[in-house]
């Protein structure tokens, strides 16, 4: 799946406890929502370049690979954050959002800088070339629902440093977000019409007519809640990123984490991101 002509976003707040962990929690404080569960809203990671768009340019810059991520310059603390991606075909009317049909789901990675003091939230996410993650293996969705192929999944995400493997996210089911499904995509399609500048959140729907109302729109939704190990241990140098989509009708969770370890290779109904972190 080739991403660079879709305009691609991350949804903040999708996954109950997970911003309190990254620190993040009081950054939203004064973000309204419709209910205490819904996400707080969405943010931008990449924008294809239009002439004589007028979107903040690091956003201009390709961020996803399926095998690295190089650390930024100068920064101390970053995360990888384990989620399920969907890309969605884009239907617009008079420059308005009308629908979005989910075609396809990844392994994601929205790889993020923790520090204080960012204006947006967009400008932890894109830090140029390398600084996100997508699994080259894209699964064709039959039905956007409980019922649809993407039900039965999980997410499982695991750091490998030197010989030792850790789960860094808890193994969570893609059904345990808290916006999925139909609920999700029209909450997708009231932000991208609405979301206005305001706190750390931008007018996404101003982006999205300078990119000139892009056919596929790309949407990391959420990041899982990480495992104690996880919320307390940042990337270093050479340290190995695994996020595996897998259907848990046919794998255990301790499969899972076996065939991670052992380095064992997944069949074509996993979608797999492996990554190696490069000072």
């Amino acid at each position: 799946m080739d991403l660079k002509s879709a305009a691609c976003f991350g949804v903040a707040g999708n996954f109950t406890g997970h911003l309190e962990q990254a620190g993040e929690a009081k950054e939203f404080a004064l973000v309204k929502t419709a209910e205490a569960s819904a996400p707080k809203g969405v943010f931008p990671t990449y924008l294809p370049k239009v002439a004589g768009a007028s979107v903040p340019e690091f956003l201009n810059t390709y961020p996803f690979s399926p095998d690295k991520i190089i650390f930024p310059k100068g920064e101390e603390k970053v995360q990888f954050e384990p989620e399920c991606a969907l890309v969605f075909d884009a239907e617009w009317k008079e420059g308005k959002l009308t629908g979005l049909t989910a075609k396809c789901f990844a392994a994601s990675n929205d790889c993020t800088i923790r520090k204080e003091g960012c204006k947006k939230i967009s400008m932890k996410k894109n830090w140029g070339a390398n600084s996100k993650g997508f699994a080259s293996n894209c699964i064709k969705i039959d039905s956007f629902g409980p019922d649809g192929i993407l039900g039965d999944y999980r997410i499982a995400s695991f750091l490998q440093r030197g010989s030792d493997t850790f789960a860094y996210g808890e193994d969570s089911p893609v059904s345990g977000y808290s916006y999925i499904w139909k609920k999700l995509s029209d909450w997708l399609i009231q932000k991208f019409n609405t979301q206005a500048d305001e706190f750390n959140l931008e007018n996404i729907g101003l982006y999205l007519k300078e990119c000139a109302y892009p056919k596929e729109i790309m949407v990391s939704i959420g990041a899982t809640r990480y495992t104690d190990f996880g919320e307390h241990n940042f990337l270093q140098d050479g340290d190995g990123i695994v996020i595996v989509l897998y259907p848990a009708s046919k794998y255990s969770a301790q499969k899972i984490e076996e065939m991670v370890a052992s380095g064992e290779e997944f069949s074509d109904d996993v979608s797999l991101l492996k990554q190696t972190v490069v000072i």
